[in-house]
């Protein structure tokens, strides 16, 4: 196990921040598949590289359109982004699905594997994105690049109910080649929704070029309750590097990250410095036309 430095010129702040325990109550069941994927906006942010220990998973597909795409083997390798949910332009996810949202906290590993070459239409379904007349883009999905898991940020949990959903939540992330020439540039203004980093400022970035399409998947050993495997595996991100604009916040901060996932629970709590500019941002998108159904 290896940690190098953080290449960034900033200085270490380690952040103050709330102390054990879950801020929301848990909304009765798990929120419908359009309802919650809708709503689910994650800024990526970089950190540290960490090894985590040596890991072997083998995962399958969730969503119906790559049910036929093969399971497949990988050693997750070395982490070097965090993704952690944000609103945007102010709009806060409705009750009932913020309080799941907020929660998602995926950490991200290094992965390599055989390219897949799918051509997809890709559709935005965030609300705020739609009004923006953003159209729908052709791509190709081709290399896994990253293994995206759910982890809990300084020790703060979900609520029970909430963890039980979130827990199961790994994505898959591809590299993409975009077909689509009509794709434009479009600037937002990010908030963060996870009470761990409730004090960080608001951001204005700018959503440049798509970069990857993270994807559901089920890794070998852990058993997902029905009504959660029937939400999660809607949720596609489609990953945009961004520019942005200039924060008055810290550089980075120190967070302390423990593993959700019931197959990776053995693995110890990892430390991690985080740059606070975002270096790319997941939106929900819909493959082929095949949109969530609502419950």
């Amino acid at each position: 196990m290896s940690r190098r430095s953080f290449a960034m010129g900033f200085v270490l702040l380690i952040a103050v921040l709330p102390g054990l325990g879950a801020t929301a109550a848990a909304s009765p069941g798990t929120p419908g598949p359009l309802p919650f994927a809708s709503q689910l906006d994650l800024s990526c942010l970089p950190t540290d590289a960490y090894d985590p220990p040596p890991t072997v998973v083998t995962t399958r597909h969730l969503n119906p359109v790559l049910a036929g795409l093969p399971v497949e083997t990988t050693k997750i390798g070395t982490r070097d982004q965090l993704c952690v949910p944000v609103a945007k332009n102010g709009k806060i996810p409705p009750p009932g699905i913020v309080d799941y949202v907020k929660w998602v906290d995926l950490a991200c590993y290094r992965i390599q594997g055989e390219p897949v070459r799918v051509p997809l239409r890709l559709t935005h379904l965030n609300p705020v994105v739609q009004s923006l007349g953003i159209p729908d883009s052709a791509v190709t999905m081709l290399t896994p690049e990253h293994l995206c898991v759910p982890v809990a940020k300084n020790g703060v949990f979900p609520p029970p109910e909430i963890l039980r959903a979130v827990s199961h939540l790994d994505l898959k992330c591809y590299s993409l080649d975009v077909l689509d020439p009509t794709a434009r540039t479009f600037p937002l203004i990010l908030s963060q929704l996870n009470p761990v980093l409730a004090g960080l400022p608001k951001l204005a970035v700018d959503v440049t070029a798509a970069r990857r399409l993270c994807v559901p998947v089920q890794k070998k050993g852990d058993e997902i309750p029905a009504d959660v495997l029937n939400t999660i595996q809607w949720v596609d991100q489609e990953k945009f590097d961004l520019v942005v604009g200039p924060s008055p916040g810290p550089a980075v901060i120190g967070l302390r990250l423990t593993h959700l996932n019931p197959v990776l629970a053995g693995w110890p709590v990892e430390s991690a410095t985080v740059s606070t500019i975002p270096s790319q941002l997941g939106l929900p998108v819909a493959k082929n036309g095949k949109i969530p159904p609502a419950a």
